[in-house]
Order: structure tokens, then sequence, then C-alpha cells
């Protein structure tokens, strides 16, 4: 039986019902690689916690033999410290932009849109990123992605491809959730969680494939939030936006936006640039996470 959508312990915000989905398909489940690799990932810290403790254990029986020997000097709290600083100072503990990326890798998904063009040929009309919210293959990524498609096609983060189909959208904060036709046997959904407590200031990561290329890891912080942005045909006012200063560019669209514990809390959407060149100029939007999953009519909070 497999997992519901996750969602941290923040605190929850309101949110109103999404759209009905269509009724999902069957998925055929594919072993991959990724868990054995995610275990090893892990395998350093774990070593690094029982190194500590294992000193401290020496420390203490070394401490112990020497104060039942008269004369002996007794090892004081300055020493234990002293000791368990030096371990810690030659040993390499990851960053923490790096344990946020290893928590959402799993998640992310590079999606291609096939269609046809002016002249009625098919061919790559562009790429995209999504990010999986529930482990049977329910993917949230732009709807500008993937809109008039004629084929979807969906790399999981082990290598695996697949195709996808639409299932729901949210046209007025340019969202889509596909449900991806086949998905590896350990997939793993990204956490969700509130914006309620998140603020200016605050450090977050885009993870993504700009320009197709990926996946990509960029950090920078919450530059703002409640943000209006127009889209650059204007058509179309999104509202009560995430702005961050995090890289994006072209392919980053409907990638996570990420907190430092590697837990979503906007879907990048969109990027503004005066010269209309489609490059970052350091200003970025994100659709909140709690609009994101009442799209898949879910909401989480």
């Amino acid at each position: 039986m497999r997992r519901p959508a996750l969602y941290s312990s923040a605190q929850r915000a309101d949110s109103k019902p999404g759209p009905e989905l269509a009724p999902a398909t069957e998925v055929e489940v594919r072993p991959s690689r990724f868990q054995s690799f995610s275990k090893h990932l892990k395998l350093s810290n774990i070593t690094l916690l029982w190194s500590v403790v294992g000193l401290l254990a020496l420390l203490l029986a070394v401490s112990f033999s020497m104060s039942v020997r008269p004369g002996a000097h007794k090892l004081t709290q300055e020493n234990v410290n002293a000791a368990v600083l030096k371990t810690l100072e030659t040993s390499v503990l990851p960053s923490a932009q790096a344990k946020a990326y290893e928590a959402i890798i799993p998640s992310v998904v590079r999606v291609v849109s096939i269609g046809k063009d002016k002249d009625g040929k098919g061919g790559e009309r562009g790429v995209g990123t999504g990010v999986v919210i529930v482990d049977k293959g329910i993917i949230l990524t732009n709807l500008h992605v993937v809109q008039g498609a004629t084929t979807i096609k969906i790399t999981f983060s082990d290598g695996m491809e697949t195709t996808a189909h639409i299932t729901g959208v949210q046209p007025e904060n340019d969202l889509a959730v596909l449900q991806a036709h086949k998905i590896p046997d350990d997939m793993i959904a990204a956490t969700m969680r509130s914006t309620a407590d998140l603020q200016p200031g605050d450090k977050v990561m885009a993870v993504g494939f700009p320009f197709g290329i990926g996946p990509s890891a960029s950090s920078g912080i919450v530059s703002g939030l409640k943000r209006n942005f127009r889209s650059p045909e204007g058509q179309q006012m999104m509202t009560n936006l995430i702005q961050f200063d995090a890289a994006a560019n072209p392919g980053n669209s409907g990638g996570p936006l990420v907190t430092m514990d590697g837990e979503v809390v906007g879907i990048v959407t969109a990027i503004y640039n005066p010269n209309q060149q489609r490059n970052f100029v350091g200003i970025g939007f994100a659709v909140p996470i709690e609009n994101a999953a009442s799209a898949a009519g879910m909401p989480p909070f």
C-alpha cells in the first residue's frame, strides 16, 4: 500500500479545495538503483556519529584508569571538549544546502513536452521540471510547460523514463498535475511545508533543469512574500507569490522551491526580466505550496 502525500509538522494555513481530478490510471512499478545510492550517502553521517561516540567512550575509559592510579593526571571536561572539537574540525560535514539537495532530489523529475509546430511537424516544444508529491506518480509542474503537448515525457532521478498525462490544471496559478504511467518501485514523494511561518531572509533552494541542464541546484533567500507578477505577454496576472533570489532560468519552471530541510514551500513559475531576454536578473517567483497542492485536490494545511 503506497503512502499518501507527505506534509511536515510546520504551522498550517487555510486553503481552498482544488478542482476534481480525472481518475488516475494504473501505473507500472519498476525497480531503481536510487535506494542503495541514498543509503550510501547517509552512511557517512552515521559513521561520523559513531566515531564521536567511540572517542568519548575511550576518553572516559582513560579518565577512569588514570583516576585509580596514584598521582595520575585527572582528565578534565576541557580535555574532553578539546578532543571532540578536534574530531569535528578534522571531519567534513555536509552543508545545509547539500542536505536539502539530498532530501529533495529523489522527488525531482525532468519534464519534456512534445507537440506540433506551426508547420504541423512534431518535435520537442520545451523542457521543464516537476516534483512528485504522491509516490504513486502524481507530479506538480507548470501549466505552460505542458500546455498543448501531444506527448509528455518524464525522467525520474534514477534515469527511468516514462510518459505522463494531465489530470488537473489550475490556470490562475499556472499549475498542472501529471500522472506518470510508470514509476520506480522505491518512488519517494517530496514533503510539503506550510508557508505560514516563511519570512523574508529565510534560506531556500531551487532545483530543476535550467536550459535543460541538470538536475541543477541554486541557493538564495526569500526576498519577499505576497508578490504580484504579470506574464511578459501581459495576459495573466498572478498574485500571492513568493519572491526569491536563488538563480532560476527557463527549464526551472515547475520545479520545487525548498527550505534547508528539503521541504517544498513553492513551485517555481516565473522570473522577472525587464529586458524580456528570459534570463535571470535576481528576481524569481514561486507559487506557494498551499495553492499548488490544492491544484491536485489535496489541500495540505
